[in-house]
């Protein structure tokens, strides 16, 4: 089996809301399992929800971009997009108290 291959089997987990929501995958792309705790579930703010589960669903692309990089020697090919994707910084939901 090669690196790649290894890589792929690993399995990631990403998150969004503080772990309210969280995904995990393996690297190589299958969702395994989505938990949403109960407490973000509110009926009159499903956007909200959404935003929280597409931000745990493109950290855990991240991590499984992660493995890949380091089952390559260190070389990152979503760096190459420069954010195009967007990534795990700065996603609804994600708000974090830095200061600024």
């Amino acid at each position: 089996m090669s690196a790649s291959q290894a890589a792929a089997e690993q399995e990631v987990e990403g998150t969004a809301g503080g772990g309210m929501v969280r995904v995990r995958a393996t690297a190589g792309g299958e969702v395994l399992a989505v938990h949403i705790d109960p407490a973000v579930v509110d009926p009159d703010d499903v956007e909200g929800l959404e935003d929280l589960v597409l931000a745990a669903l493109r950290d855990v692309h991240a991590q499984a971009a992660r493995v890949h990089a380091q089952a390559m020697g260190g070389f990152d090919p979503s760096a190459m997009l420069g954010g195009l994707l967007g990534g795990p910084d700065d996603q609804p939901g994600d708000e974090r108290d830095d200061g600024a």
